[in-house]
C-alpha cells in the first residue's frame, strides 16, 4: 500500500521524467554515431545501448545504496543494496515513491557512464569498455552523487547543483580526459581529418537530448512544483541562447554556420544550464547561456592543434560547461525564485566560496579515479584495438556488423591497413 505522504500528481510528472531521461542515452548514441567515421558509427551506438543495460543493473544491486544510502561523507552504505528496503514509501521528505526515486536516478547514472564514451571512440575494445562502465558508475559516479545528493560532504556544505553539474557534467568530463589519455590517441590523429560521417544523426541526436533534458533539469526538482517549472523553462532558453551565440560566432569565423556546432551548441546550452536550472532566475538563465558558449567554443578549437584526442569533445561540452554552470550559481543563485539562496550578486558572498569548493574537487576525484580505473583494466586486457582492426573499422572487428551494409559475403579491401577483410553475410 502506497503510504499517504506519496503525491500522485508528483508521482505521474517524475515517471514520465523518468521515461524522458531514459531516452537521452539512445539519443546520445544518434549523436556519438554521427560524428564519427562511418565504419564506426555501429560500434560507438552500441557503447551507449550496453550502458542501459550493465549500468541499470549495476546501479541496482548496489550503485543506488552507494549513492543514496546513510554511510559517510564520502560514500554510502550498503543498505539498499539490491534495492534492500526500497519499495512504495517516500523517504527522506520526498513525495515519490523510493522505487520511482531509485528508477529516475538511475537514468542519470546511465547517460553519465556513455558521456563517457565520447573520449575513447574509434579505437577502445568492448569488452574492456563494458568492464569500464560498471566499475566507473559504482566507484566513480556513486561517490560523486553521494556528495551532492545523498547527504555527502558537499551536500553538508550546502553546495548548490540542480541536476548534476559535480557527478554528470563535471565527472563525465573529466573522466573522458582521464579515459582518453589511458587509452592513447587514434592512429590516425593528427595525420589526417577524421570528420564527421552524417551531420543529420547528430542534429537528430541533440534536438531528442534536448527534449530529454526537460525530464532531466524539470524532473530533478522531484515534484510538479515550482522548481519544476523554473528548471524546465530555464532548459527552454539557456540552449537557446548558446544556439544563438554559437551560430554568430560559426559565422563570424568562418562564414558559414555549420550544423555541427549548431548541434553541439544545444549540448553546451543544456549541459551548463544543468546545476544551475533551478537556482537562478530566467534572464540569469539566458545570460548563462550566451556566456557558456565562450569557453567550450575556444577550447574545441583549441584542443585539435594538441595530441589530445579527446575524440568528441567531452571535456569541452560537459566538464567545462558542468564547471561555468556550478560556478555561475554562486554569483546568481536567487533566493527570490529558488527560495535557498542568494549569490554574490545578491549580496552572499559565502555561496560562491561554496560552489569553489565543489569545481576544485570534483574533477579531480573523476580524472584520478578514471585514471587508476583505466589502469587496472588494463593490466587483465588490452585496452586499444590492434592497427588492423582500427583500420578496419570497429563495426566489423568488435560486432561483426555494419551500420550502413555495402552487400553480403563481400571482401572488403583496407588499403589503410594493406589486408583483406571477409565481411559476414548478413543471416535471414
Amino acid at each position: 500500500m502506497i503510504a499517504a505522504q506519496v503525491s500522485s500528481a508528483d508521482t505521474a510528472w517524475m515517471l514520465g521524467a523518468t521515461a524522458l531521461v531514459l531516452l537521452m542515452t539512445p539519443a546520445l548514441g544518434l549523436f556519438y554515431a554521427g560524428l564519427v567515421r562511418s565504419k564506426n558509427s555501429l560500434n560507438t551506438f552500441m557503447m551507449s545501448i550496453a550502458a542501459l543495460g550493465l549500468v541499470t543493473i549495476a546501479w541496482a544491486f548496489v550503485g543506488y545504496s552507494l549513492a543514496f544510502a546513510h554511510g559517510n561523507g564520502f560514500v554510502g552504505g550498503l543498505h539498499h543494496a539490491f534495492l534492500h528496503r526500497v519499495g512504495y514509501t517516500a523517504g527522506d521528505g520526498r513525495t515519490i515513491p523510493d522505487l520511482l526515486y531509485m528508477a529516475y536516478q538511475a537514468t542519470f547514472c546511465i547517460i553519465t557512464a556513455a558521456l563517457v564514451s565520447g573520449a575513447v571512440v574509434e579505437r577502445m575494445r568492448f569488452t574492456p569498455y563494458l568492464v569500464f562502465i560498471v566499475l566507473w558508475s559504482c566507484l566513480v559516479y556513486a561517490p560523486l552523487a553521494h556528495w551532492v545528493w545523498g547527504g555527502g560532504w558537499l551536500a553538508q556544505r550546502h553546495v548548490l547543483d540542480w541536476a548534476g553539474g559535480v557527478p554528470v557534467e563535471m565527472a563525465s568530463g573529466f573522466s573522458a580526459l582521464a579515459a582518453a589519455i589511458a587509452v592513447g590517441a587514434r592512429a590516425d590523429y593528427g595525420r589526417r581529418a577524421l570528420l564527421p560521417h552524417n551531420s543529420v544523426l547528430v542534429l537528430l541526436g541533440a534536438g531528442l537530448l534536448w527534449f530529454g533534458w526537460f525530464g532531466f533539469n524539470g524532473g530533478s526538482a522531484i515534484n510538479a512544483g515550482n522548481g519544476a517549472v523554473l528548471s524546465f523553462t530555464n532548459t527552454l532558453l539557456a540552449p537557446a541562447t548558446t544556439l544563438v551565440v554559437w551560430l554568430v560566432i560559426d559565422h563570424w569565423r568562418g562564414g558559414k554556420p555549420t550544423a555541427i556546432g549548431a548541434a553541439t551548441a544545444i549540448i553546451v546550452g543544456c549541459v551548463v544550464i544543468t546545476p544551475a536550472a533551478g537556482w537562478i532566475s530566467p534572464m540569469a538563465a539566458i545570460l548563462l547561456g550566451a556566456l557558456g558558449a565562450i569557453p567550450s567554443y575556444a577550447f574545441i578549437v583549441w584542443r585539435p592543434r594538441t595530441r589530445l584526442d579527446e575524440t568528441l569533445d567531452v571535456l569541452a561540452a560537459h566538464g567545462l560547461s558542468g564547471f561555468f554552470g556550478l560556478l555561475f550559481v554562486g554569483f546568481f543563485a536567487s533566493a527570490a525564485w529558488n527560495g535557498v539562496q542568494d549569490g554574490l550578486l545578491f549580496g552572499s558572498p559565502i555561496q560562491l566560496g561554496r560552489q569553489a569548493l565543489a569545481v576544485a574537487t570534483g574533477p579531480v576525484y573523476a580524472f584520478a579515479g578514471t585514471f587508476v580505473l583505466m589502469r587496472a583494466i588494463a593490466v587483465f586486457m588490452p585496452l586499444r584495438v590492434s592497427d588492423r582492426d582500427e583500420a578496419l573499422g570497429l563495426d566489423i572487428t568488435q560486432h561483426g556488423e555494419e551500420a550502413y551494409a555495402h552487400g553480403e559475403g563481400m571482401i572488403l579491401i583496407s588499403p589503410e591497413a594493406g589486408l583483406e577483410f571477409e565481411r559476414p553475410v548478413a543471416q535471414p
